[in-house]
């Protein structure tokens, strides 16, 4: 199985990236199944029934979320009955939507899985170690094709849970910090890790923001109202080679376009 899973998408030029690359990028890579992060999908903060849709409409097949997930409130309107939206699963409950899922693809399951980090990224959430632990005792025993959105902070964070399920999961991708890294691998158990996926979104900016808006809060270290940039975009995501009987990874690879 060829899986793309596709950084931030940041915008309404993250959106446009999508609409005018991913038709072309899904017919050149052969790709059977794609996930995006949307969390900064709409205005930059949170995600709405819209802007879902849309990412739907350009061949998303699941949406995955971060710790924006609810800034646009009206996604509690829809978010129970949207299946193919994931939120961090390490929520504590009660907490609506779903944090993971098993989607079926030409009849080959996979399983996705949204986590969010506890470093630097804000309190109260669950261990992230222990709930995914809870959720491949479900998902295990349905397919061994597993994909981890682990939307974190800190790369200690990362590095070690990717150790933690080497070989149990088909592939760890990071995102939250819009900046594509390059230290793609595949580790020992045939578990494929990247520390970030890297944004989709607009390439004149400072993780998608206007740079002038960014600049000017350090300098004052005033607050300041960040707005989404304009101008052309740049299409960060990572390839994935599934083996569907073992669910290890063959190959990961990075993948940028620039318009």
């Amino acid at each position: 199985m060829r899986v793309l899973f596709i950084g931030d998408v940041v915008g309404r030029p993250g959106r446009r990236a999508l609409q005018e690359a991913l038709p072309g990028i899904k017919s050149e890579l052969a790709l059977d199944f794609i996930i995006a992060n949307g969390e900064n999908a709409a205005g930059g903060n949170g995600l709405t029934r819209p802007v879902a849709d849309e990412l739907y409409a350009a061949g998303v097949d699941v949406i995955t979320m971060g710790n924006h997930v609810w800034d646009k409130k009206e996604i509690f309107d829809f978010i129970d009955r949207e299946e193919k939206l994931l939120r961090p699963a390490n929520y504590p409950d009660p907490c609506p939507g779903r944090g993971y899922g098993i989607f079926e693809v030409g009849g080959v399951r996979v399983g996705v899985v949204n986590l969010s980090g506890r470093v630097f990224v804000g309190g109260g959430l669950l261990c992230p170690f222990r709930v995914i632990d809870r959720i491949l005792e479900e998902i295990r025993p349905i397919t061994p094709l597993i994909i981890v959105d682990f939307h974190a902070e800190a790369t200690s964070e990362k590095i070690a849970l990717s150790w933690y399920l080497d070989g149990r999961v088909s592939a760890l991708i990071g995102t939250h910090t819009h900046v594509q890294t390059a230290d793609e691998k595949i580790l020992p158990g045939g578990t494929a890790y990247i520390t970030d996926a890297g944004m989709t979104g607009p390439w004149v900016s400072v993780l998608g923001v206007k740079p002038a808006t960014v600049i000017e809060k350090f300098l004052l270290q005033r607050p300041v109202k960040f707005e989404v940039a304009s101008g052309p975009y740049q299409f960060n995501a990572v390839l994935l080679d599934l083996d569907e009987e073992t669910g290890r990874c063959r190959e990961i690879r990075r993948i940028n376009y620039y318009e």
